[in-house]
């Protein structure tokens, strides 16, 4: 199939478009480059826009003759969101309401949605079930949560077929070295405590030791983007084939607490990660981790590279390139 990919430009999207591609679709991605990079789409065309801009969305889904969508395109800074709200609500909540009708004005009737677990808030139970509660405590959450109920009612009375698919911690970078993170500013706890590592740098910041946690720091469940990947193409492989319409959680099951990753990237670098301990950042939940059975009972999928040993040591080898081409210092 020809997909269009918003925000396939960034981090996971692109990622996906590369898993796309040897799956043998045509990732077409569209995006504005705010967050993204072009030099990370490498397997198909780009289109530079907005979602605001439903002209251009409209031309670029009948241009491309697009028969699905994978949808990334977002704010997801949780802190972020909770000191600039509305950025959130515009970007994410308003440009997907774009991005759906020109959908349905151009016949494109399916669409995985890139979701979160910020939906839940803070879990009535763990591990999160998708039958859990959703409570969101955070603007970020709030419209992911929002797009989701969109998703619904335009199913029910607009006939799309979609997947929400509700991701944990996305983490790591490819095996193959070809992509990896760069956000700029970064907010990711695993490249920052490699960066911490690093002989020279400045201290990493915990946010927070007094959680009802084991060791006092917030828990959560890494899962690795080529897992986060393979799901994309599996969700959009079970919509051909059936009109799913549902939410799945996508994690591990198990659960990594901020001192456990400082001691993997110990291990991995042979550095030490020099750190200091602040207080908690609004918003931030004490414990998430996934429960996959449906997900797995549904697509067949399963994380293959979702280690916390391999997140890590795959994320080192990307920071060590990026290094080495002096993106680093």
């Amino acid at each position: 199939m020809r997909i269009l990919v918003a925000g396939g430009a960034g981090y996971i999207g692109s990622h996906t478009c590369k898993t796309l591609a040897q799956a043998g679709h045509e990732p077409v991605v569209y995006d504005n480059l705010s967050l993204g990079h072009a030099e990370s789409v490498k397997w198909g065309p780009l289109v530079v826009g907005d979602l605001a801009d439903q002209a251009l969305l409209e031309a670029t889904l009948r241009e491309f003759q697009i028969e699905a969508v994978v949808h990334f395109a977002a704010k997801s800074c949780v802190g972020e969101s909770m000191q600039e709200p509305m950025p959130y609500f515009i970007n994410n909540s308003v440009g997907t309401t774009r991005l759906l009708d020109a959908m349905l004005r151009c016949g494109v009737s399916r669409i995985v949605f890139s979701s979160t677990c910020a939906v839940y808030g803070v879990p009535d139970f763990v591990p999160i079930e998708e039958t859990c509660p959703t409570r969101p405590i955070n603007p970020y959450g709030e419209t992911k949560l929002a797009i989701e109920k969109m998703l619904h009612w335009l199913g029910v009375l607009h006939g799309l077929r979609w997947i929400s698919l509700r991701y944990f911690n996305a983490a790591g970078a490819d095996p193959a070295g070809e992509l990896g993170e760069e956000h700029d500013p970064e907010t990711h706890l695993i490249p920052l405590v490699l960066r911490a590592a690093a002989p020279g740098t400045a201290r990493l910041q915990v946010f927070g030791t007094d959680y009802p946690t084991p060791d006092g720091t917030a828990i959560r469940d890494y899962i690795h983007v080529t897992d986060l990947a393979d799901a994309h193409v599996m969700a959009l492989a079970a919509l051909s084939a059936d009109p799913v319409n549902d939410c799945f959680n996508l994690g591990t099951g198990q659960g990594t607490s901020v001192m456990e990753v400082l001691a993997t990237v110990a291990a991995v670098t042979g550095w030490p990660v020099r750190h200091e301990t602040v207080a908690r950042r609004p918003g931030d939940i004490p414990i998430l981790v996934a429960k996959t059975d449906k997900t797995a009972q549904h697509f067949g999928w399963r994380p293959r590279r979702s280690s916390i040993q391999t997140i890590v040591q795959d994320t080192w080898n990307w920071e060590c390139r990026a290094a080495r081409a002096g993106l680093r210092p």
